[in-house]
C-alpha cells in the first residue's frame, strides 16, 4: 500500500511501522494496532520480542510521530514482560494508549504487580489471544479489553470465555483474525463490541525516511543521563553535536505522549521540557532498537552550517540558539529529501523557526537566506545582506568547531 520508497541515501534508513485498524459495529476505526514490520513489503512481523516492541515504539514516536500514525484514534502496542514489569519503562503517558498483553508472557505475581502498577498510572490493559485457563484470567480484573482470536483459537468453549469477559462489565471483547463472513457473523451474534482482521481490512506497513542515530552518541547519552548527578549541559552538548538524537528529542517533546503544551525554540528548552527521565527512557529504547550511526562527513557538514548560523545570528537580531536549531533542521531535512517545510511540519517549534522554515521570513529567515548563498557561492548576496565580520573567517571557525565535536564523540568511545 505503499508507493515505491526509493533506496536511502548513505546515513539515512528506512524505517516501518504497520497498523492494521480495528472496527466498531458499525463499521468505522476506532483504532489501530501497531505492528513490528521489518521492510516496506513484510507481511507478518516476524518477531514479537522486545527488540520488536522497542522498535514499534521507537518509529512511532520519535520518527513518524503519533498524530502521523494514528491520527486522534487509539493505538493498541503488543508489550513484553520487560515492559509489563518495568525493567524497562514506557516513555509515553496513557492517553489514546492500549496496551497489549502477548499471549506468550507467563502471568505470575511480578506481571500482576506491574500491571496493576500500570493501570493505577491510567494505562488500559488489552488481553491478546484470551485463553480461559491460560493464567491470563488473573488480569481480567485489571483489563479494558479482550482479543479473541476467531481463526486459530479453540472456539468450542466459546460460550464461557465470553460470559467469563461479561462478568466485568467494563471489559470491551475484541474479535480478531476475521478472515471470512461466517467470522462477521459471528462476531455479531455474541456482540462483540470490537473487530479486527483481513476481511475487514490487511495491516498496512507505513514507511519513512530518517536519519540513523549514532549508536556511540546514544550510549554516551545514556551514561551521561545514568550518572548519580545528571550534568544538564553535558547532555545538551551530546545532544545539540548529533543531528538524529536532536531530530528524535524534538519529535518526543511534540508526540501526545509527551505531554508538550508550549512550543520550543532550542535544544536546551526540549529538553528541560522533557526532563532527564523522559530523555532517559528514550535512550534505553534507542540502545534496545540498536541501528547504524549517520557518516562523520554528514555529521560535520550538518553541525557546521547550524554552528555558522549560531554564530551570524546576532547580526541579524537573531537568537543564537534558535539560528543553531534553525540551521540543524535544514540540514538534517536535505539528508532525508525533505524540505524543510515538510520537516517543520513535523517538529514543535517556536513561530520563528517555523517561519524561517516554511517561508524565509524573520530574522532567522535572514540567517538561513545568508548561508544559502555562501553555501552556493553567491557571494553578492551574501555581501549586501550581512555586514558582520568576515563570513570566511566565520566558516572556517564553524568548520573546526564541528570537526573537535565530531573527534570528541570517538575519542570518548
Amino acid at each position: 500500500m505503499n508507493p515505491t520508497v526509493p533506496s536511502p541515501l548513505p546515513g539515512t534508513q528506512l524505517v516501518h511501522v504497520g497498523r492494521q485498524p480495528i472496527f466498531d459495529r458499525t463499521g468505522d476505526v476506532v483504532a489501530y494496532e501497531l505492528l513490528f514490520r521489518g521492510s516496506m513489503d513484510a507481511v507478518d512481523a516476524g518477531r514479537r520480542d522486545t527488540y520488536a516492541t522497542s522498535q514499534v515504539i521507537v518509529n512511532t514516536f520519535t520518527e513518524f510521530g503519533i498524530e502521523e500514525v494514528v491520527g486522534d484514534r487509539t493505538c493498541f502496542i503488543n508489550l513484553t514482560r520487560e515492559f509489563l514489569t518495568g525493567e524497562l519503562v514506557l516513555p509515553f503517558g496513557p492517553d489514546h494508549v492500549v496496551l497489549e498483553v502477548l499471549e506468550t508472557v507467563a502471568v505470575d505475581d511480578e506481571v500482576v504487580a506491574g500491571v496493576t502498577a500500570l493501570v493505577a498510572q491510567g494505562y488500559r490493559i488489552a488481553l491478546d489471544d484470551f485463553v480461559y485457563g491460560s493464567g491470563h484470567e488473573r488480569l481480567l480484573a485489571l483489563a479494558s479489553y479482550v482479543k479473541l482470536d476467531l481463526l486459530q483459537g479453540d472456539l468450542t468453549h466459546l460460550d464461557e470465555i465470553v460470559a467469563a469477559c461479561r462478568e466485568y462489565p467494563d471489559i470491551q471483547i475484541v474479535a480478531e483474525g476475521l478472515e471470512t463472513g461466517e467470522h462477521l457473523a459471528l462476531s455479531n451474534r455474541y456482540g462483540f463490541e470490537l473487530r479486527q482482521g483481513y476481511v475487514l481490512s490487511r495491516p498496512q506497513v507505513l514507511t519513512a525516511t530518517a536519519l540513523t542515530p549514532s549508536r556511540l552518541r546514544r550510549l554516551e547519552l545514556l551514561g551521561a543521563l545514568s550518572a548519580t548527578e545528571s550534568d544538564l549541559e553535558r547532555i545538551l552538548t551530546i545532544i545539540a553535536g548529533d543531528p538524529a538524537l536532536t531530530m528524535r528529542v524534538l519529535r518526543a517533546s511534540n508526540s501526545a505522549a509527551a505531554g508538550a503544551t508550549t512550543k520550543i525554540s532550542s535544544v536546551r528548552q526540549a529538553v528541560v521540557m522533557l526532563g532527564v527521565p523522559h530523555i532517559r527512557q528514550w535512550a534505553m529504547l534507542m540502545v534496545v532498537d540498536d541501528v547504524a550511526e549517520a557518516t562523520e562527513v554528514q555529521l560535520a557538514d550538518a553541525l557546521t552550517r547550524a554552528r555558522l548560523c549560531e554564530n551570524i545570528a546576532t547580526a541579524f537580531g537573531a537568537a543564537p540558539d534558535a539560528a543553531f536549531m534553525a540551521g540543524l533542521i535544514t540540514s538534517v531535512a536535505a539528508m532525508l529529501g525533505l524540505s524543510p517545510a515538510a520537516m517543520a511540519h513535523q517538529l514543535p517549534l517556536s513561530t520563528d523557526i517555523a517561519s524561517a522554515l516554511e517561508r524565509g521570513t524573520g530574522p532567522l529567515g535572514q540567517v538561513l537566506r545568508v548561508v544559502n548563498a555562501y553555501e552556493r557561492g553567491d557571494l553578492a548576496e551574501v555581501a549586501e545582506a550581512y555586514i558582520g565580520d568576515d563570513l570566511t573567517g566565520t566558516v572556517m571557525d564553524a568548520m573546526r568547531w564541528s570537526r573537535m565535536a565530531v573527534q570528541a564523540a570517538h575519542t570518548a568511545a
